[in-house]
């Protein structure tokens, strides 16, 4: 093998294993997708094909999905804090920070939409948007008590993970903020921060996140091998879906925002509005000028 296949190697194991970590941090924000930021990213068909093949071709599979997989638990694990701090001191800039990421990346997506466009089309968009601003309004679940669970409580973990990692899967449906609606999402968060991390009750928590991760790990390749399919078979479709539902998810990140958000809306300053425009700037001009590197380096899917 010569320097330049390895240096191209390390090159990809990198740009996914980054991926991976905005994927990752995606995912502990309620109302954002790890979906949409693959999507985004260019690396959805990839991602949706390694886990749909994942029993057929493993070797090429686990090639993919490793770096983005320790991208997203280094995501998670870094992020977990200091993002739970600025949700909390300034929740509006920081999700601005987010959506302007998101809707700077769109013209990667918009891109894939060659061919001829359709009137059926039109409800392929319009449907998915209705459906990810509907979460925001479904009332927030009861926290669940995650000690002490009999065997059918670590069996509804498991469908619980299913739903979340379908979630995770398809572009705009964000699995925390379903999870925050079925009254998992705190408990999962306060356990992995006050518990494992600190060594408490680790059986215990071994238990409950190997059953979420079970869960997400069937979800994973039952939703991806769907779609695996429809991408193949309905390719302008699904791109217009995934479009639909990465815009709907915007508003429903800001109204997810305003429930969980610490502080008074009505008492923030105007300095903190014009900060979240300021952010929202930065973030879609961040995410445009990677989109068009990648476009100009031929770097995109």
């Amino acid at each position: 093998m010569n320097e330049n296949n390895i240096s191209v190697k390390k090159n990809n194991f990198l740009k996914d294993f980054i991926s991976g970590i905005a994927i990752g941090i995606a995912f502990i924000i309620p109302g954002f997708s790890g979906g949409s930021v693959a999507a985004i990213l260019g690396i959805y068909e990839r991602l949706v094909g390694a886990i749909a093949d994942i029993a057929k071709d493993f070797k090429n599979s686990i090639k993919t999905l490793l770096p983005i997989g320790l991208g997203m638990v280094s995501g998670v694990i870094a992020m977990l804090y200091p993002l739970g701090w600025a949700l909390e001191k300034f929740p509006f800039p920081t999700v601005s920070l987010f959506v302007g990421l998101a809707l700077g990346g769109l013209p990667s997506i918009t891109d894939k939409l060659k061919g001829k466009k359709r009137l059926s089309h039109l409800p392929a968009c319009i449907i998915p948007l209705l459906c990810a601003l509907l979460l925001s309004f479904l009332p927030v679940g009861q926290d669940v008590n995650l000690f002490g669970l009999t065997f059918g409580g670590y069996i509804l973990l498991v469908v619980i993970g299913i739903i979340g990692s379908c979630a995770l899967v398809i572009p705009g449906i964000s699995g925390s903020m379903l999870l925050l609606i079925l009254g998992y999402y705190n408990p999962v968060v306060k356990m992995i921060t006050d518990h494992f991390f600190k060594g408490r009750d680790i059986l215990t928590c071994i238990l409950v996140l190997g059953s979420l991760a079970l869960g997400i790990l069937i979800g994973f390749i039952i939703i991806s091998k769907l779609m695996k399919f429809l991408l193949k078979n309905y390719p302008m479709g699904t791109y217009f879906a995934i479009i639909g539902f990465i815009l709907g998810s915007i508003p429903t990140v800001y109204i997810s925002t305003a429930k969980d958000a610490a502080v008074e809306i009505a008492k923030l300053s105007a300095l903190h509005w014009v900060a979240c425009v300021l952010m929202l700037i930065i973030g879609a001009a961040m995410s445009l000028s990677l989109v068009m590197y990648a476009k100009k380096k031929g770097l995109s899917e």
